[in-house]
Parts: C-alpha cells; sequence; structure tokens
C-alpha cells in the first residue's frame, strides 16, 4: 500500500482562482471529496437509476468499446508477446453498451464491457447543463468513461486531469512521473488506447523482468474515490485506475492548463527524440546542458544579467515573444 493522496474539500476549490493557485500550480494529485456530490448523475445512480437518467441525452451515436472475457477479470492489457491484445473491440452504440454493462453486472461468467473517453457534448447532449463545475472554464469539454470492473493499465495523459466519479469506486495507483525509468514503459506507438503503458504496475511481486519496478512501487500514492469525489491529476502522473464495482462511471475533464499557445510540449519532445536521441553521448550531454539554461531554468532566466530590454525574443512569451518564436521554428522546418 502506497501513501494516500493529499486531500481537500469542495469548498476550498470552487472558485477558479483558488484552484488555480491551491491546486493545478502545485503539479501534484489532490483529491477533492464531494466535488461533484450534488450532480443529479450521482444521485440518479445513487437511486439505481444511473441508465434511465443517462439515456434522456442519448444522441445515438456509436463508438468503440472493449470486451474482455471473464479469464482477464477485467484487466485489459497487452497478450503475451505483445502483439495483440487480452481483449476484443466492438463498436456499439451507447445503448447498447449500458445494456451489455448490466447484463454483465448480473453475470458473473459473461465478457466485461468498456467504454471510454466519449466527448458528452456529442454523445449526451445537455449533460453537462445539469452536470457541471464552477472552478473549469467553459471551454473545458467532459468525456465520460462507463463499464464493469476494471483494472486499466498504468499510463500518463499528456494533459491535466479532473476524473469525478458518478457511479462505483475507483482506485487511482499514482506513480510521479520521474519515475519513468523504473515502470519498463511499453511501446509508444503500439497501444491499447492511445498512450504507452507501465508494464510493470500490476505485474506480480518480484517479477524478475522487473528488477528496478521495486523503487517506483515504494513511491506510489493510493487514491480512493467514493461517487461524488473527484481528483486532480497533473499531467504526465502515472496512473493505474480500478474500477471495482460491477457498475462504473467516471466523467473526466483534460486541457492544459498552463499553456501559452497552441503548441504542446509533448510534440516538442517527440520531435528532440530525432533530433537529439542517437547523437553521440558527449553531444547529448551537451545539447542537455543548453535545454536546461534555456528552457528548464533551474538557475533563472537565461539573460538576467542583461537589462530585460535586451532580453529580445527570451522575453515574457506573452509579450509577442510566442508567436516570434513560433515563425522562427516553422521556417527552420521548412528550410528556409
Amino acid at each position: 500500500m502506497g501513501a494516500v493522496v493529499r486531500e481537500i474539500g469542495k469548498a476550498s476549490v470552487e472558485e477558479r482562482d483558488a484552484f488555480l493557485s491551491d491546486v493545478a500550480e502545485l503539479c501534484a494529485p489532490v483529491v477533492i471529496r464531494g466535488l461533484c456530490a450534488s450532480w443529479p448523475a450521482v444521485t440518479a445512480a445513487a437511486r439505481s437509476e444511473l441508465p434511465e437518467y443517462l439515456l434522456k441525452f442519448d444522441a445515438g451515436l456509436e463508438a468503440e468499446a472493449f470486451v474482455g472475457d471473464p479469464a482477464i477479470a477485467g484487466r485489459y492489457h497487452y497478450d503475451k508477446d505483445l502483439n495483440g491484445f487480452n481483449f476484443a473491440r466492438e463498436t456499439m452504440s451507447f445503448a447498447d453498451v449500458l445494456d451489455r454493462i448490466a447484463a454483465s453486472a448480473a453475470d458473473p461468467a459473461a465478457a466485461s464491457v468498456y467504454m471510454g473517453s466519449l466527448p458528452v457534448d456529442q454523445f449526451l447532449p445537455g449533460f453537462s447543463g445539469e452536470n457541471s463545475l464552477t472552478m473549469l472554464a467553459p471551454r473545458v469539454r467532459p468525456r465520460i468513461w462507463l463499464g464493469n470492473a476494471s483494472n486499466v493499465s498504468c499510463h500518463y495523459d499528456t494533459y491535466d486531469n479532473l476524473a469525478c466519479v458518478v457511479a462505483g469506486r475507483r482506485r487511482f495507483t499514482l506513480y510521479p512521473p520521474d519515475a519513468i525509468g523504473d515502470l519498463y514503459v511499453g511501446p509508444i506507438d503500439h497501444t491499447m488506447a492511445g498512450q504507452p503503458v507501465a508494464l510493470a504496475a500490476g505485474s506480480a511481486p518480484g517479477d524478475p523482468k522487473y528488477p528496478r519496478f521495486e523503487k517506483a512501487h515504494g513511491r506510489a500514492l493510493v487514491a480512493d474515490l467514493e461517487p461524488g469525489d473527484a481528483l486532480y491529476l497533473p499531467k504526465l502522473w502515472w496512473h493505474q485506475v480500478e474500477a471495482t464495482e460491477p457498475v462504473n462511471v467516471l466523467v473526466n475533464y483534460w486541457w492544459d492548463g498552463f499553456s501559452a499557445g497552441p503548441d504542446a510540449p509533448y510534440t516538442m519532445m517527440m520531435l528532440a527524440m530525432i533530433a537529439i536521441a542517437e547523437r553521440p553521448p558527449r553531444e547529448r550531454a551537451a545539447w542537455r546542458a543548453f535545454f536546461d539554461h534555456y528552457v528548464f531554468r533551474p538557475d533563472g532566466h537565461p539573460l538576467e544579467h542583461l537589462p530585460a530590454d535586451k532580453h529580445g525574443i527570451l522575453g515574457p512569451l506573452s509579450g509577442g515573444n510566442y508567436g516570434r518564436i513560433r515563425a522562427m521554428v516553422m521556417q527552420i522546418l521548412r528550410g528556409g
């Protein structure tokens, strides 16, 4: 059992500014008890009326669902050789998914079903009008995840995440971003749902294939969420998600809380992989020094020894330098 994630109450972050300053800017996970407890969806779930409530908004659209044999016990993962996966993918309507989830909940010998990341405004128009949060900007839109008991492999997101439990209970096991080297991450271009997963997390204790995992295991944080609770998860935090009830529903929000423009850090990392990753070790070390100086800035601004009016494009991004640097990069990429 890892340490427990820090907890706060709903009242302390209902205002957007308080959420940003007291939670998001710290870049550490936080459980917010009762954040969505007043949602009609949570009330409907407590009354065993959630399917009927959700179907009021159903737009009749179809999406891909994961269907797992009872033998996998809801642990959607790779197959033994990492060539494929241990579940099937089926396209079905939202109403069909609800029926399949109910049938599987009633019969433990039936296949489990899991459908995730559905944009609520498309699949359930009107739902977000009745179930909303004041601390997020209106442009941050919800997604819904539903299924039987499941264990979603440990992965990370490149966006900030606020996960709200509507029905069932969830256990999040979290690892900090810098544990990546001890998690034995799988392929980044052959994944279950878009993001690479930590192969060691969820493995048998002491698995000889993952000797360094013991270090990461000792740093794990655990968050147990009841219906109405929420978890704020900063980008790049690894998380394994266990839904423990026969029927589980979660609504989440993804956004980049500190973006200065349309360009994402992950894009930069991918470009750096082809530009730097296979250069000689000493050259990589030289580039690391330049990245530290200009990008990560552990010793402060790289031109702090000069007056602010001499900083040029290294001045504040909000002062027009974002566009100037972007234009330079685009010109370089075009070969200009």
